[in-house]
């Protein structure tokens, strides 16, 4: 039994709140261990270290605040099996899934390694008569984010990295269903060099999240999560003076023209459907077939792929997908499932039936897939987060970008096409905020940013790439003159370049 209490100060330290909940093993529904739910007295110890060490670090010069990112690197990749077994365990995607978890983050981390450029600011000399100009990019201070239990390496890595790297100190709160990860890598960055109070993890529920919101000493706070989540971090947030970022839920579309090559595309849309068994903000799950001949094209192909998938344990190197992280979850989706069923769409494929022998503890759902889907259904209009995937039959291609553009949600979007100017026009008129052409999971290369549109997003700033850089520095800009520069007397307008 793993007993996970927090991370403060540099160290694994227990909890004292009295409360803590089960870490279960999602391939067998087994007890993993334990996790400590944080009061708001352990988040504020926490904010105290972070808070005495944060002015050291701030006055270290970058290039040598990223040679511990450097070395994180390294020490990452001596764990990296490591890591990845406990990931799997705890969240259920499979080992190889869950290295491209831990990878995703890391190239972040890589980015970052190049802060002292990023953080580098303006300077005009001779802006007036005798006037110099300048600007400088300079630390918030302590700072947190609060992530979720679907990738529990890369999203606490997307954002301790450039947190810290522009000299702040940061309060992770992770998940309480897959804590294990983000304890490991805190360790790893103490091992790499970082100082005691620069990175603190703290576990828990909604007590610890409303204890970061309120703390005065928080600058920001950075959140992935479900979009009611995320308006109620964001508008609390900001209402304490906090600069908040907050990612929510996500309804992907993938548009498939009649020119698409129909194999490729059923490739692309099986992984991005069905990876993670669905557990993801950017994954594939509607499907919007332009034209009859096209979706039954579609279907034709689609309906054995989907029946051949195999779900098995996540330390089964040939499974597809593995179980859901909870039994509640499993539940939820079996739930939409039935709706969809109730509302009239189509069951093509029905998974809800799905049993792994020898696992039978676990929570396994089988890929299930549905036809004649209509805008006005539930399970065309909410997140299932599950091995669902719904096809909408579009009659044009007009059609097709309209469903993508009234949709309330807009983290991302594909289009599977031969004609590059039908993917030019989709590139430019659809309102999403991540657009794949011919790729169905378009989340950016480490050095552009993060980020969907409308219910998807709140905040002016997306994750990585430049924005983080943004998001975690307050600019200061200098107007300095000497004395050989001054006039006599005193002037009472204010300053012009005249």
């Amino acid at each position: 039994m793993i007993d996970n209490g927090h991370f403060i100060g540099g160290k694994r330290v227990a909890g004292t709140s009295g409360r803590k909940q089960d870490v279960m093993q999602p391939m067998d529904g087994t007890v993993r261990g334990t996790v400590a739910l944080a009061s708001q007295a352990e988040l504020r110890a926490a904010v105290e270290n972070a808070k005495a060490a944060q002015p050291g670090w701030a006055a270290t010069n970058p290039q040598r605040r990223v040679r511990v990112l450097m070395k994180f690197l390294e020490l990452v990749a001596r764990e990296y099996d490591a890591l990845a077994d406990i990931l799997a365990r705890e969240h259920g995607k499979t080992i190889a899934d869950a290295k491209g978890d831990i990878q995703r983050g890391l190239e972040v981390v890589e980015v970052c390694i190049g802060a002292p450029h990023m953080m580098k600011g303006e300077f005009t000399d001779g802006a007036g008569p005798g006037i110099d100009v300048y600007s400088m990019r300079q630390p918030l201070g302590v700072v947190a984010g609060i992530t979720p239990f679907n990738f529990p390496a890369m999203i606490p890595l997307w954002k301790i990295a450039p947190a810290i790297a522009c000299g702040n100190a940061f309060i992770l709160k992770p998940s309480e269903r897959d804590p294990g990860v983000p304890m490991r890598i805190a360790e790893l960055f103490i091992e790499a060099g970082l100082p005691a109070g620069i990175l603190n993890v703290v576990n828990g529920d909604k007590e610890a999240v409303d204890a970061i919101l309120d703390d005065p000493d928080i600058k920001a706070i950075g959140f992935v999560g479900s979009t009611p989540i995320a308006q109620y971090i964001y508008s609390r947030g900001c209402a304490a003076g906090k600069r908040v970022q907050c990612f929510g839920g996500a309804k992907n579309h993938m548009i498939i023209m009649p020119d698409a090559d129909m194999d490729q595309t059923v490739d692309a849309l099986i992984g991005a459907g069905y990876g993670s068994a669905g557990e993801r903000c950017m994954a594939i799950s509607v499907a919007v077939p332009v034209g009859n001949d096209t979706a039954n094209r579609l279907m034709e192909k689609l309906v054995p792929r989907v029946e051949s998938l195999k779900v098995g344990p996540s330390t089964d190197s040939s499974a597809d997908f593995g179980p859901l992280v909870t039994a509640q979850a499993l539940e939820r989706v079996k739930g939409y499932v039935d709706i969809g069923v109730s509302e009239g769409a189509k069951l093509v494929v029905d998974g809800r039936g799905f049993s792994m022998q020898g696992y039978e503890n676990g929570y396994y759902m089988g890929g299930c897939l549905f036809d004649s889907v209509t805008a006005d259904m539930r399970i065309y209009k909410e997140e299932i987060f599950g091995p669902v995937l719904s096809v909408v039959r579009a009659p044009t291609y007009e059609n097709a970008i309209k469903l993508a553009n009234d949709h309330e949600m807009g983290n991302g979007v594909a289009i599977f096409t031969r004609d590059g100017d039908a993917a030019r026009d989709f590139a430019s008129r659809v309102q999403v905020g991540m657009v794949g052409i011919n790729v169905p999971i378009p989340v950016p290369i480490a050095y552009y940013t993060f980020g969907g549109w409308k219910a998807s997003s709140f905040g002016d700033l997306n994750q990585h790439g430049p924005d983080a850089f943004r998001f975690y520095t307050k600019t200061k800009t200098v107007t300095s003159r000497w004395p050989s520069g001054v006039k006599d007397g005193a002037e009472f307008v204010i300053p012009t370049m005249n």
